[in-house]
């Protein structure tokens, strides 16, 4: 009996030694302690009732506009054929988005309030830095930080830092969420108001205190987490692309659910394809508030990874030969059309004059989906602040209140709509607490020249970076190094004058500085930092003198 015993405990030790070989050894275990104890499954769809508006028109409260603000998600600046390119060399045309900036104003230097989606979103929502509350990185479950932190492709030179000493100052990935002190959009509408619905993807705290309803909302229907899958891996309507080279796909393949949650309700699986879904449920928000102002914040989750688009749109993409930038390119074509579909919700229910159309991306393309030249022509990818990173499509339609087919060149960043938000509804700013966003409107409608900001900053732990009028400085400490641009002449930052003008780079530290005094220290530590090629794909064979920065979290 003990023989038999002994022989069947080395057989699974065994086993266990082959499968942590065959599965990316540490990594790999880690990875299937995801799939088989963090993923979970849940029920079967539910229908979404939305709440419905007056059956009339008020006709007092119809002088304020309506607002929806749509967020892609990692949408690289080069994957819309607004500026004449466009994924796959522009053989995917995106109409729908670029009729947004057509029919309204195109603020051609649009900056994302971080390289990375939450603390740009915390941006988005609040109007301020999101380093002046200490929402400084995204959060993330340790699981998938000790995954990142030790994971080191086969291609790369520079290994990522683990940071186990910071594991004492960690808080529950739950409750990494904006601080309920804080003032959201949401909030500031509500006192004018506006019926206030969030759809989508959230990622600023899941425990029940900081979701979107706490925050202001009045319904909600929301990604559990950060995301979601499009549709189950084995769906046969849908073409998954998986990146083997990407530490990050394999968590989310292991990890995400297929699944949203209404409210502060169970969460279920949507009848479709995600993006379809979100939209199905926008279109019928823009019907049930058709007679009473309102807020609606449509945050997609696409093109974040997974890559999976649904084999209509790929078959639709047959001249692409390349099987990822076919699913990708699919993706973009879907969430194209959707846009569409919202915008013709709005026309076809008489508010298009009256509604004020923001869209925009969290940041810029990542790095490690594998496909090169989706931020062109800028350089740098997500995580980081290259403009690459954070130069983000950033477009304002209103018909009835601003002008068609306007140009604004003059830096503007994301928490700008929220004070622009606030103008078009006829409220006051916050004055208890220092307010970074500015009225983009005059500026929009040429009553107002110069600048709406002379500085801009962005900060994730160690690395720090301001923009003074055309100058751009960022500090990096791995590498130790300055990187200094003159953004009017070299927008695609690739001569550094660092060496050449040490005396702008004293006088930009000091700007950085002092600004960094009116900032607090983040909630939460970064347990890991990550080496970012800065003109490589991570697919690409990387080289010993490829640049590049580190970023944490």
């Amino acid at each position: 009996m003990f023989k038999r015993v002994a022989w069947g405990l080395s057989a699974l030790l065994l086993i266990a030694a082959a499968g942590y070989y065959a599965v990316g050894g540490r990594v790999g275990l880690m990875l299937l302690a995801v799939q088989y104890f963090i993923h979970q499954d849940y029920g079967s769809t539910q229908p979404v009732g939305w709440q419905a508006g007056p059956g009339a028109v008020d006709p007092v409260g119809r002088k304020r506009p309506n607002i929806v603000l749509i967020v892609a998600d990692d949408l690289g600046f080069n994957d819309i054929t607004l500026y004449g390119g466009g994924i796959a060399g522009g053989m995917v045309p995106t109409p729908h988005i670029d009729s947004i900036a057509r029919a309204g104003v195109d603020f051609r230097t649009g900056y994302s309030g971080n390289a990375t989606c939450a603390p740009s979103r915390a941006a988005l929502m609040t109007g301020r830095y999101p380093t002046r509350f200490g929402f400084e990185f995204t959060p993330t479950p340790p699981m998938f930080m000790k995954v990142i932190g030790n994971y080191r492709a086969n291609n790369e030179f520079r290994a990522p830092v683990y940071h186990a000493e910071r594991e004492a100052d960690l808080i529950r990935y739950e409750d990494m969420g904006l601080p309920t002190r804080e003032i959201t959009l949401a909030q500031l509408l509500k006192r004018a108001d506006y019926h206030t619905v969030h759809i989508g993807k959230w990622h600023l705290g899941d425990s029940p205190q900081f979701r979107p309803y706490s925050h202001g909302f009045d319904e909600s229907l929301s990604h559990l987490h950060a995301a979601s899958m499009y549709l189950p891996t084995r769906d046969p309507g849908v073409v998954n692309a998986m990146q083997n080279f990407d530490p990050i796909d394999k968590f989310l393949w292991a990890a995400e659910p297929w699944a949203i949650r209404h409210n502060d309700g169970v969460p279920f699986q949507p009848p479709k394809y995600m993006t379809d879904y979100l939209t199905d449920e926008a279109v019928k928000v823009v019907a049930a508030n058709k007679n009473r102002p309102f807020f609606m914040y449509l945050a997609y989750n696409a093109p974040h990874t997974p890559l999976q688009a649904t084999r209509e749109d790929y078959d639709a993409l047959s001249f692409i030969p390349d099987h990822t930038m076919r699913v990708y390119a699919a993706m973009i074509r879907s969430l194209d059309r959707n846009i569409g579909r919202v915008l013709q919700s709005l026309k076809d229910q008489g508010l298009e004059d009256d509604t004020l159309v923001i869209f925009t991306s969290d940041n810029g393309g990542a790095h490690y989906i594998g496909i090169d030249g989706i931020n062109s022509p800028y350089r740098g990818w997500k995580a980081t602040f290259f403009e690459g990173g954070i130069r983000v499509p950033f477009f304002m339609r209103w018909p009835a209140g601003l002008p068609k087919g306007a140009n604004v060149t003059a830096a503007v960043s994301h928490f700008d709509i929220f004070a622009t938000a606030a103008a078009v509804a006829g409220q006051q700013m916050p004055a208890d607490r220092p307010m970074d966003g500015v009225n983009l409107l005059p500026f929009a409608r040429g009553e107002a020249a110069g600048r709406p900001h002379e500085l801009l900053f962005w900060r994730t732990d160690s690395y720090r970076v301001v923009r003074e009028g055309d100058w751009k400085l960022q500090v990096t400490e791995r590498p130790k190094k300055d990187w200094l641009y003159d953004m009017a002449n070299d927008p695609g930052e690739k001569n550094n004058l660092a060496a050449n003008q040490p005396a702008r780079v004293v006088a930009l530290k000091a700007r950085i500085a002092e600004w960094e005094k009116s900032q607090i220290k983040p909630m939460w530590p970064a347990l890991a930092e990550a080496p970012v090629p800065l003109d490589k794909t991570l697919k690409q064979r990387q080289a010993p003198d490829d640049a590049y920065v580190y970023y944490a979290n």
